[in-house]
C-alpha cells in the first residue's frame, strides 16, 4: 500500500503544496479541510505516513505529538508531522528550513539591525532564524512598543522582512511600510507568495533593494518535509529553484500589450484555449462595466474617464492567478498600471507592423493616426515588456508564447 500524506488546514482552496509534492515525488498528496474539532481524530486515526499543517492548526496539532523537534518547540508551531513506524507522531517546523533558504548569508548583517513586520506565527519563525544566525532584530508590531505609528526610530535597519498578510490577494495594492523610510535597507523579504510580487517587493525593486517573495520559502520547506518523510534523499540534486520557478509559471497570468489591432484579443484567447487559463478582454470588460461601447465611452466621456475606467477594470483583472489578459493599447499611458500588472503577471509586446494595423472602431487610431500613436507608445511598449512577439499567424504566435511562458 503506498503512504499516504497531505495537508490539513481550515481552507485549503488555493494550496499549491499537491503540485509541488508531485514534483518532489511519486507518492499520493491530499487536502484536508476541516474544523478543529476534527483535528485529533484524524492525527490518531493512523491513516497517513507524514502530514502538513498549515493556518490555523499549527499550535493546535502540538499536543498530539509525541515528539517535538528544538526548533518546532522554540517556535511554538508544528508544520510537518511523521507517524514513525510504531506509530509515534513527531512534529517538525519546515517553515525554519524554507526561510532559511531564502534568507540566504547573512554574514554582512550580524551587527546590523533588522526589521520584522508582524508577532504572529510566522514572525515567531523568522525571529528563531535570525536569533541563531546572530542577527539582532526588533518585531514591528501593530501595538508593541515598536509599532507602525514610530518606524522613523529604525530608519537604520537594512533588512525587513514582512511576516503579515498585508499585500497578499485579494488586498494586493497594500504594503505594511514605505520602504523610503529605510535609506539603508539592502534586503527585503516577503513571505507572501500570492501575488508573485507584493507591493512591498515592487517597491524594493523600484528603490534597488533586493528583494525576495514567499515562493521559494514555500518549495524549500516541502522539499524538507519530503526529505523528513522518506520520500526525497537529502543527497540529492537541489530541486528547490525548480518547482519555485515551476510553481511561479503556473500561478502567473500573461498579459499582453500591444498597439490596438496588434492582435492581443485573438492570440490571448487562442493562447488561454491552448493553456487551460481565464481569458480576459480588458476593453470587452470596460464596455460591460460601463454598459457603453468604447467610441461611445470617447465621445460622452473622454479619454480621461475611459482612462479610469480601464485601469479599475485592470486592477480586478490582473488580481487572478492563472489568466491570460489582452489589454488596451494604451494602457501604458498611465504609469500606474504598470506595477498593477507586474505583481503577477508576466507582459508580453504584441508587435504588428503600423501599417498593418486597422483602425475602425478605434478613436484615437482615426482621430491621431496609427504612425503617431505608434512613435509615442513604441518606447513605453519596450519598457513595460519582458518579451516581444511579432504577430505570425495567431495559432502560431499562442503556440510560441506557449512554449516560452506557460
Amino acid at each position: 500500500m503506498n503512504r499516504q500524506y497531505g495537508l490539513i488546514g481550515r481552507s485549503l482552496g488555493h494550496s499549491y503544496s499537491p503540485q509541488i509534492h508531485a514534483l518532489l515525488g511519486d507518492y499520493a498528496y491530499h487536502l484536508y479541510p476541516m474544523e478543529e474539532e476534527q483535528i485529533k481524530p484524524f492525527l490518531l486515526s493512523g491513516n497517513f505516513h507524514g502530514i502538513n499543517v498549515t493556518i490555523p492548526y499549527k499550535e493546535t496539532v502540538m499536543p498530539f505529538c509525541d515528539v517535538i523537534s528544538p526548533e518546532a518547540q522554540r517556535i511554538g508551531s508544528v508544520n510537518t508531522i511523521v507517524r514513525n513506524s510504531d506509530g509515534a507522531l513527531h512534529g517538525y517546523n519546515t517553515d525554519y528550513y524554507g526561510f532559511s533558504r531564502i534568507l540566504g548569508d547573512t554574514q554582512s548583517f550580524i551587527g546590523k539591525k533588522a526589521l520584522i513586520l508582524g508577532s504572529g506565527g510566522a514572525s515567531k519563525t523568522v525571529q528563531a532564524v535570525l536569533g541563531d544566525r546572530g542577527v539582532q532584530f526588533v518585531v514591528i508590531s501593530r501595538t508593541g512598543v515598536n509599532n507602525y505609528n514610530n518606524l522613523q526610530l529604525h530608519a537604520d535597519a537594512e533588512l525587513i522582512v514582512n511576516t503579515t498578510p498585508v499585500g497578499m490577494f485579494p488586498n494586493v495594492e497594500a504594503s505594511p511600510v514605505d520602504l523610503r523610510l529605510f535609506p539603508k535597507c539592502r534586503l527585503a523579504l516577503d513571505l507572501i507568495y500570492n501575488p508573485a510580487r507584493t507591493s512591498f517587493m515592487l517597491r524594493a525593486e523600484e528603490l534597488g533593494i533586493e528583494c525576495r517573495g514567499g515562493i521559494g520559502m514555500l518549495s524549500a520547506q516541502a522539499v524538507r518535509a519530503a526529505e523528513l518523510w522518506g520520500e526525497r534523499n537529502p543527497a540529492d540534486p537541489d530541486p528547490v529553484a525548480t518547482i519555485a520557478e515551476s510553481v511561479q509559471r503556473d500561478m502567473r497570468s500573461i498579459a499582453l500589450i500591444g498597439m490596438p489591432g496588434s492582435g492581443k484579443t485573438s492570440i490571448g484567447q487562442a493562447l488561454a484555449n491552448l493553456t487551460g487559463r481565464t481569458f480576459i478582454d480588458i476593453d470587452a470588460e470596460v464596455e460591460r462595466v460601463a454598459a457603453k461601447p468604447i467610441p461611445q465611452i470617447f465621445s460622452e466621456e473622454g479619454e480621461s474617464a475611459f482612462r479610469a475606467l480601464e485601469s479599475q477594470v485592470l486592477r480586478e483583472a490582473a488580481k487572478q492567478s492563472r489568466s491570460v489578459i489582452a489589454t488596451g493599447g494604451g494602457v501604458v499611458t498611465v504609469p500606474e498600471n504598470l506595477p498593477t500588472l507586474r505583481r503577477n503577471c508576466a507582459i508580453l509586446w504584441i508587435e504588428r507592423k503600423p501599417e498593418e494595423l486597422p483602425i475602425s472602431g478605434r478613436p484615437l487610431s482615426q482621430r491621431r493616426g496609427v504612425e503617431e500613436l505608434y512613435r509615442e507608445r513604441r518606447p513605453l511598449y519596450d519598457r513595460w515588456s519582458d518579451a516581444r512577439y511579432d504577430n505570425i499567424g495567431i495559432e502560431d504566435t499562442a503556440r510560441a508564447i506557449w512554449e516560452a511562458w506557460a
